[in-house]
């Protein structure tokens, strides 16, 4: 499927829903543990990047006891040939090795692996997942898009502001971008998740839009990219979103309501992160920050007038994120256009966080679940 094509969509006439319920591999023999002494792992495989969050339930949701990241770039040439490179598929495998370890080391008692774009649409992708399970002994969901939306939505959901009556929650992946409407007058009783009104989900993400535009080129490494390249860019995203019938979906939903953007992705921490002067990342000062959006557009283009040498020394961006920030910033200059609201929320949790709340309902820790998902936000600041 080229990025072109806009996929799984839904609307209203078509819930969503909470994300489904699923099976959970378990790491220990059944019946060995209680709701005290659960360990929870999720390990989420991207396009682009390989993460795993191990937590025990805590009050307020759960604590992390360890976490791993690393980019893997499993989707490389996946738009040009259909498959999962050979050495991209080996390079993944070393760091789920090292999730594996992990997981054992820290006695995970309940675990849920997914893979997402890159495993839906490459043709070797189920043959890849099953390599997996045989030299880790790890059991990945290729998950769908919906559900990805869901879990991503559920991750982040306590950042709402409960002065606003709706919310566009985005994620900007390395093969896809999901956008999820939820309303935030209607929760479910059990799990506090705001009801999922309606979504969407582009096969265009970071990765897939850099290999569009070529953006990986040597020419780029000194010199930044023309103007007209960025904004071809994002006028190509702007399209794939009319094609989903974004503008209709998302844009008339707005109806003047107290309403935000709140986005969990790489792109939008980074950008944060630039926005507020930090030296070096930082989580704690990033997540839950309030950006204005046109605060966010001026980053964006002034991290497109850098070339690749200068991005990969930000220290907010670094060599890993250099090559494909340009992107992330031309989807969401588009997203902003959809919906052209003044505020937008920063969230550094999304689909692993939206696992563990997940498991942990299943599990029998549904109350602590349920605080994560609540976030104690009359608390929280509100942007101005």
């Amino acid at each position: 499927m080229s990025t072109e094509e806009s996929k799984d969509t839904a609307s209203a006439s078509e819930p969503l829903g909470q994300p489904p319920r699923a099976a959970c591999a378990v790491a220990k023999e059944p019946g060995t543990t209680t709701a005290t002494d659960n360990v929870y792992a999720a390990l989420d495989l991207g396009t682009n990047n390989c993460r795993l969050l191990v937590a025990r339930p805590a009050p307020g949701g759960f604590e992390v006891i360890d976490a791993f990241s690393r980019t893997v770039r499993l989707g490389e040439e996946l738009t040009s040939t259909g498959t999962l490179a050979k050495s991209a598929m080996d390079r993944t495998l070393n760091a789920l090795r090292v999730c594996a370890g992990k997981i054992e080391k820290r006695g995970v008692t309940h675990l849920r692996a997914i893979a997402t774009e890159a495993c839906r649409l490459a043709e070797n992708g189920e043959n890849f997942i099953e390599r997996v399970k045989r030299e880790t002994g790890i059991s990945f969901d290729i998950i769908t898009a919906g559900e990805e939306a869901a879990l991503a939505a559920a991750g982040c959901a306590a950042l709402a502001d409960p002065g606003c009556e709706n919310v566009l929650v985005f994620d900007i992946g390395g093969g896809s971008t999901e956008l999820v409407w939820l309303d935030l007058c209607d929760r479910n009783e059990e799990t506090g998740q705001p009801k999922i009104v309606t979504w969407t989900s582009l096969a265009c993400g970071v990765v897939t839009l850099t290999d569009h535009f070529q953006l990986s080129h040597e020419d780029f490494e000194d010199n930044p990219i023309e103007p007209q390249l960025y904004e071809d860019m994002v006028e190509f995203v702007r399209k794939r979103l009319q094609q989903a019938g974004a503008y209709d979906t998302f844009g008339k939903r707005n109806d003047d309501q107290p309403a935000h953007l709140l986005g969990t992705s790489g792109t939008v921490t980074t950008l944060a992160g630039i926005s507020l002067g930090l030296k070096r990342y930082d989580r704690n000062k990033v997540d839950g920050t309030w950006l204005h959006l046109d605060l966010v557009q001026q980053v964006s283009r002034r991290v497109a007038k850098m070339n690749r040498k200068a991005r990969a020394k930000h220290p907010c961006i670094g060599r890993d994120r250099a090559e494909f920030i340009l992107a992330g910033c031309a989807i969401l200059d588009a997203i902003r256009d959809v919906w052209p609201c003044d505020r937008l929320r920063v969230a550094d949790r999304g689909l692993r966080e939206g696992i563990l709340i997940q498991l942990m309902g299943e599990a029998g820790d549904g109350a602590l679940a349920r605080e994560r998902v609540m976030g104690g936000q009359s608390s929280r600041r509100a942007g101005s």
